[in-house]
């Protein structure tokens, strides 16, 4: 549909129904600036819309006005017209409603006019429109939404418009496979890789339109070394390990105040992991500590406090670093990675009232760091230490057996894994040199990805929403938020958090309550700091 077919439809409209296709001039004036005949009307050149015309008028045609936008509402006074043309306008804008009223109205050509922005809802009303031309104007892109309620149409012209084929054309081409009706949409201005494409040959499906943003939400006093969320009584909650006040620190959401707030803390000086277990309504946390032995509290009843209950395994955990669950045959267990050359790595699983050791592992190699992970069907733990690669068990036998090391990966102070697509992916930590990322081939980690870190002591992958994220925390640099390309298999940066609110990140969780996402990042040189996880559509 050109500009030709329009003018010939309104032809026939201004001579009026089988009357040929001969056009006879109007024969009064309407109005100043406008040509008039019984049913129709021809404004040119006037320098806004005619006060005057007959509300009986069923076309309407402006052509080279001196409108600068239409308003809201701009045609309330001609409520009959079935056909309204604008060609050759100065006008560059369209506000909602600036067709209210125009419940008869079949036809409107805006045509070769200098139109940049129309309103979402400028055609809101219009449920009788069955053509609709936006042809030969300066619009590179439509609002979403413009076509909704408009259920009449059958042809559409958006050709000659410099569209960028950009996120804001995406609804445009999800939404034409859906209507009844014939469109023209001509082709792209940009970008420069898809210049001179028809709008119809794009595949929507090649869009990447859905962006995440981490935003800054709270902070809570106090730094922390680890943080760990848990749900017990159908609430979310979140516990931080803060070694030098000394507790764990549990945390819930304060539907009145919409933000976290402090529930309940355990004593607990140099605190370096708190790691709950919920069985029921049985609430245990078990605190690592430094100096004075690690700990296991219990809560017995939501109505009760966390007691202690329990000294774990004194004469073996000397100086614990990391502190992992996993469960093994059906029980809850505990492992502890211990950092000292007299102590030991220990197992620790529930036998009758509490948790006592049942396997010492890789003694004499001062362990930082354990992880607990799923591969080929079996339980499977990773332990890294200051003086080998890490090492894989498998669990065999009732028993945990070294199975492998990792090869390439020297000076590895902490592991964690995800799955994504099938496939198991280990981000692995280094404080120098540059961290890395690998997938299980079957048999062996293998190197995918190395990643620049420089003092870092986390790399923690986390599920958010659709979101597959990795965060590389940093001492002395911005820590990188990463997400995985699934397309790539690998990791993308994705957003930086840094200073002067993220100082010294030791640990990351992620948390969803009340329809909310959220990202706590435990600082050791500085509060802990909530960010909230938000989608963003470039297409909107």
């Amino acid at each position: 549909m050109g500009g030709a077919a329009p003018l010939l439809l309104l032809l026939l409209l201004l001579d009026g129904p089988g009357q040929g296709a001969a056009w006879r001039a109007p024969k009064s004036k309407c109005s100043p600036s406008c040509s008039c005949s019984k049913d129709s009307a021809l404004c040119e050149g006037s320098p806004e819309l005619p006060r005057s015309l007959p509300p009986t008028l069923l076309s309407l045609s402006l052509v080279r006005t001196g409108l600068t936008q239409l308003k809201a509402g701009s045609f309330l006074k001609v409520p009959s017209l079935h056909l309204l043309l604008f060609t050759s306008n100065s006008f560059s804008v369209i506000e909602d409603d600036a067709f209210a009223g125009l419940s008869h109205l079949q036809y409107l050509f805006i045509e070769d006019n200098k139109i940049g922005s129309i309103s979402k809802n400028a055609l809101r009303g219009l449920r009788s429109l069955t053509h609709l031309s936006l042809a030969n104007n300066h619009l590179e892109a439509l609002p979403r939404f413009l076509f909704r309620g408009l259920d009449t149409l059958t042809h559409v012209d958006l050709r000659g418009n410099p569209f960028q084929c950009d996120c804001r054309v995406l609804w445009l081409l999800q939404w034409l496979p859906t209507v009844n009706a014939s469109v023209g949409t001509g082709a792209c201005a940009g970008p420069t890789a898809l210049a001179h494409m028809q709008l119809h040959q794009l595949d929507p499906k090649t869009f990447k339109c859905r962006a995440t943003e981490l935003s800054w939400f709270q902070t809570v006093r106090e730094s922390a070394l680890g943080v760990e969320p848990f749900s017990y009584q159908g609430e979310p909650h979140v516990i931080l390990a803060q070694p030098f006040v000394g507790r764990c620190l549990i945390l819930a959401w304060d539907y009145s105040l919409q933000r976290f707030q402090p529930k309940e803390e355990l004593a607990a000086p140099s605190v370096v992991a708190c790691k709950p277990l919920v069985l029921g309504p049985r609430l245990f946390v078990l605190a690592a500590r430094l100096w004075g032995g690690s700990q296991l509290w219990e809560r017995s009843r939501p109505d009760l406090r966390l007691t202690l209950t329990q000294a774990l395994a004194p004469r073996r955990l000397l100086r614990p670093n990391d502190a992992e669950l996993l469960w093994l045959e059906g029980d809850p267990c505990f492992v502890v990675a211990d950092a000292s050359k007299a102590g030991s790595t220990t197992l620790l699983c529930r036998d009758g009232p509490g948790f006592y050791p049942r396997q010492s592992l890789h003694a004499w190699h001062r362990d930082t760091d354990a992880e607990a992970l799923e591969l080929d069907g079996r339980p499977h733990l990773l332990l890294a230490s200051a003086s080998q690669r890490p090492v894989l068990f498998h669990w065999l036998g009732g028993r945990f057996e070294r199975r492998t090391d990792i090869p390439e990966a020297e000076d590895v102070y902490a592991t964690r894994h995800f799955q994504a697509s099938g496939d198991v992916f280990l981000c692995l930590t280094r404080y120098i040199g540059d961290s890395m990322v690998m997938r299980w081939d079957g048999s062996m980690f293998r190197l995918l990805q190395q990643l620049p870190s420089r003092g870092a002591h986390v790399f923690q992958p986390l599920l958010i929403a659709r979101d597959q994220l990795a965060i590389l925390g940093s001492d002395f640099a911005f820590s990188q938020v990463l997400r995985l390309d699934s397309d790539k298999g690998l990791l993308e940066p994705l957003q930086e958090l840094g200073p002067p609110a993220l100082v010294a990140p030791r640990a990351f969780a992620h948390i969803a309550v009340a329809g909310r996402r959220f990202l706590f990042a435990a600082c050791f040189k500085g509060p802990t700091q909530v960010y909230q996880h938000r989608e963003l559509d470039l297409s909107a």
